[in-house]
């Protein structure tokens, strides 16, 4: 039974690493590079990297939503195709 939750939980956090993985990086690339900018003109304004990295949020999770939401149904439906596994086994 353990090992069931273990292999689940290590499912979710693969899954939500899947899911987060395109926004986190493209934003880290604008900031990085928006950093870079910033430090080569000595303009050291923090609501400058704000909006750019909102909006390259909002963009990605535009262009990934439809592959977001089918990594979600099917880790969705493995876990429920394993709750009579782990029901019987309790």
């Amino acid at each position: 039974m353990e090992d069931q939750i273990i292999q689940i939980v290590a499912s979710a956090l693969i899954t939500a690493t899947k899911i987060s993985a395109p926004v986190l990086v493209a934003t880290l690339v604008v900031g990085l590079l928006l950093s870079i900018v910033q430090s080569a003109t000595q303009v050291q304004e923090a609501t400058l990297t704000f909006l750019p990295k909102l909006a390259t949020a909002a963009v990605m999770l535009v262009i990934t939503g439809a592959w977001t939401l089918r990594v979600l149904e099917g880790f969705t439906r493995e876990l429920f195709a394993g709750i009579p596994e782990l029901l019987g086994s309790g």
